[in-house]
């Protein structure tokens, strides 16, 4: 064999070898390496583990944000205009955070309530997380370039919110 076929045999079984280990890396990471959760896909999955950390995004709910009796401890909903998950967040919201705009939030789920311990508010009036924008898109509520907030005066935003399931 010469040298140069053999060199090139060497070069086809690393790189097969390296797809393979990358293949098994994202097969192990399947599930961690969604950047969010619409409330509709936590709304489908079975069972949440309450040690597992999800992320969830969508817009805050208009007439769902509420502040608790310890002055801190803040509750909203979060929709994607087809499912709602409720949340709590004890701190200071963001400056951007309002209702019918574009949030992600990030904790543990207790019960049906998701227990956040982050909170991200969109850029500015025009800006929506791409991965947001596609979950709105898919639920058929939101056209691209029409502003949210008309969506949400259009009577986009279901006016009862479904059951949630148990998790």
């Amino acid at each position: 064999m010469k040298r140069k076929t053999r060199r090139l045999y060497m070069v086809l079984v690393g790189l097969c070898a390296l797809g393979a280990v990358a293949a098994i890396v994202l097969a192990a990471l399947e599930d961690d390496i969604v950047f969010f959760f619409s409330p509709t896909e936590i709304m489908e999955k079975d069972v949440i583990p309450a040690d597992q950390r999800i992320r969830i995004g969508g817009l805050v709910e208009s007439g769902s944000v509420t502040k608790a009796a310890d002055g801190v401890t803040n509750l909203f909903s979060v929709t994607d205009m087809a499912n709602t998950i409720e949340v709590q967040y004890k701190g200071i919201l963001p400056d951007l955070f309002r209702e019918g705009q574009g949030v992600v939030t990030e904790g543990y789920f207790q019960g049906k309530t998701l227990i956040a311990d982050e909170v991200l508010a969109k850029h500015d009036e025009n800006y929506m997380p791409p991965e947001v924008a596609e979950a709105l898109k898919k639920s058929g509520k939101w056209k691209e370039g029409e502003p949210i907030s008309e969506a949400l005066k259009n009577g986009h935003v279901p006016d009862d919110a479904k059951p949630a399931k148990e998790y």
